[in-house]
């Protein structure tokens, strides 16, 4: 049996037609730049310094790119229940059920960490090739504790602009490697879902602080 698996769909014929274009001015009108938390969702190693990253709220990407929240759903909710084998539910609360995570420059990336959803998709909105730096890499140890155990034993997949992911990340760690060039930028939409095991009222409460300053 495999340590990790997941399910890949190319989803570009399913977007509209100037997607990148309003990808991208959503993205550098709408962005909130984080610093790295502590949520207990965390696999981040202590000696990591400062973190940030980009990040687009759902309620963003509900009224300005609505195709996008559709497909969330939709039909992307049919491709993450096909990976479970299970019903799935999209989030009730809009503010984190499709975001649009984002890395700009040499400096930014996703921490390591696990998902508090059982299952997560991610549409790539962006193109990184192999060498550019912005890969997702997915742990095989569950255990994994830093960005090197995840590093030691992993999957790494390089980011096809229009491409859908689907696996369960709440047991895999994973974290997006910095991009390499200083005027790249990476976009990539993040969808959670949840089932009738792992519910939406199950998210952590402070992954609610950290994002949004309350419950």
């Amino acid at each position: 049996m495999d340590k990790f698996f997941w399910h890949g769909h190319d989803t570009r014929t399913l977007l509209p037609d100037d997607w990148e274009d309003q990808v991208r001015s959503v993205t550098l009108s709408r962005v909130r730049h984080l610093d790295r938390g502590r949520a207990s969702t965390s696999r981040e190693s202590d000696d990591v310094g400062k973190l940030r990253r980009g990040r687009v709220p759902g309620t963003a990407v509900r009224d300005e790119l609505p195709w996008l929240d559709k497909l969330y759903r939709t039909t992307f909710l049919d491709m993450a229940e096909h990976l479970a084998g299970e019903p799935v539910s999209p989030a009730e609360d809009v503010r984190y059920g499709v975001v649009l995570n984002v890395a700009i420059g040499t400096d930014m990336r996703l921490e390591c960490h696990v998902d508090s959803n059982p299952v997560e998709g991610l549409l790539f909105l962006t193109d990184h090739p192999r060498q550019a730096g912005g890969e997702l890499v997915i742990g095989h140890n569950p255990e994994a504790r830093s960005a090197a155990e995840v590093d030691a034993d992993c999957s790494t997949i390089i980011p096809v602009a229009g491409h859908a992911l689907f696996f369960r990340g709440s047991d895999n760690p994973h974290y997006v490697r910095f991009l390499k060039n200083n005027d790249d930028i990476r976009i990539v939409a993040a969808m959670n879902y949840y089932t009738e095991t792992v519910p939406e009222s199950s998210r952590p409460a402070e992954i609610n602080q950290y994002l949004f300053g309350e419950e």
